[in-house]
């Protein structure tokens, strides 16, 4: 059995995942971070770094927070051009999206709940 907690490194423990650090798509022996309800990324992208394609009828909430960089998300309702940190997009079930890297840009996106 894994403790019910956990510590580490957000870029180093999620270098397998595409940058997922939490979500059901982890594998349950990790421990903790393997989760239902909520999945949790840390992006790094370099300037240029976008999104091929746009998200197709994804039923979740997602919250997009700008660690540093300049980073803009465009949304079926709008754009939002993140430059300073802190800065944040949220969005609801339905709303499809895309992303790119204005500059070198580390975010966090949270999404929920966690499933395909």
């Amino acid at each position: 059995m894994t403790a019910n907690w956990q510590a580490g490194n957000a870029a180093d423990d999620s270098t397998d995942t595409r940058g997922w650090l939490v979500g059901h798509f982890i594998d349950p022996s990790i421990g903790v971070r393997s989760q239902k309800d909520v999945e949790v990324k840390w992006g790094t992208h370099p300037a240029g770094d976008k999104r091929p394609d746009w998200t197709a009828d994804d039923q979740r909430t997602t919250l997009v927070l700008l660690v540093e960089g300049n980073f803009r998300v465009d949304t079926t309702d709008g754009s939002k051009t993140m430059s300073r940190q802190g800065d944040y997009i949220m969005w609801g079930p339905g709303v499809d999206h895309s992303w790119e890297a204005l500059a070198d840009s580390v975010v966090m996106t949270v999404r929920w709940p966690s499933q395909t």
